[in-house]
């Protein structure tokens, strides 16, 4: 976004009183609106931040008392919902995640201006808000759901520590999308299927109790599968939960190559 910023900062008597210890930090916020003609373009906001704060309460701090017109996913804010997906500085992150203690700078006298866009490679509806269907048209499309044959068990499936432990890694997903829309092969070509996609398959695949890997891989080994990948690692330095999302993506072309 290249349009200029727009300082939407006032004196206003009606704001909260700053807390003790508090510092002055500036957000810059990508904002758009379909429904009116300022196109794409920057918001400024000076907002009071606590060391102890998050991104989203300086977030909320702006929805609630300076401009209530700013629109963004939230649901949970405790890492665990994936709703509130963004770009921090350039790089996908959760807002409820980004603590600020790990932002501000040590010299007080220092001034930080944070800028916060919406995620790449999905349409954006309004300001941080991007269309999510793409995403998970790609995650159903894989068929991320347990494949078995036969009648319904009388009891559960069993399975040992071991064959859990082979998938326990992906099976941390919780669909943010901060993986998928920090691709390049994804923002140049949004038919990839893109990493939480195979994330998700490679959960199933190599899950002893399923019997649906073989149609997986397939699915996997079309031109906008696995080989679509260029191992940037851009998806594993994105995940807010640690999955190593290379790795998985790097284990399903090798049962593609040999066998599960």
């Amino acid at each position: 976004m290249s349009a200029p910023a727009i300082d939407k900062s006032e004196d206003r008597s009606d704001l909260p009183e700053v807390p003790e210890g508090a510092v002055m930090v500036t957000l810059k916020i990508a904002r758009f609106n379909p429904e009116n003609d300022l196109g794409a373009h920057w918001d400024s906001f000076q907002v009071p931040t606590l060391p102890t704060d998050r991104l989203l309460n300086l977030m909320l701090y702006v929805k609630s008392y300076l401009d209530g017109t700013l629109s963004f996913r939230r649901s949970c804010a405790h890492g665990v919902c994936g709703s509130d997906a963004m770009r921090v500085n350039g790089v996908n992150r959760l807002a409820c995640k980004v603590l600020m203690r790990d932002m501000l700078p040590k010299d007080s006298s220092k001034t930080l201006t944070i800028t916060v866009e919406p995620i790449r490679g999905l349409p954006v509806e309004k300001d941080l808000i991007v269309d999510m269907e793409p995403f998970f048209d790609a995650y159903r499309a894989v068929k991320p759901y347990l494949m078995v044959s036969g009648n319904e068990p009388t009891r559960e499936r069993i399975q040992s520590a071991a064959d859990r432990a082979r998938f326990d890694d992906t099976t941390k997903c919780i669909l943010c999308a901060c993986c998928t829309t920090s691709c390049p092969v994804y923002w140049s070509d949004g038919s990839y299927f893109g990493p939480a996609a195979i994330v998700n398959a490679h959960r199933f695949i190599f899950d002893s109790r399923d019997e649906g890997a073989p149609e997986r891989l397939d699915i996997l080994n079309d031109v906008e599968g696995v080989w679509r990948c260029r191992t940037t690692f851009n998806c594993t330095d994105a995940c807010p939960r640690g999955i190593q999302v290379t790795k998985a993506i790097q284990e399903v072309k090798r049962a593609l190559l040999f066998a599960r």
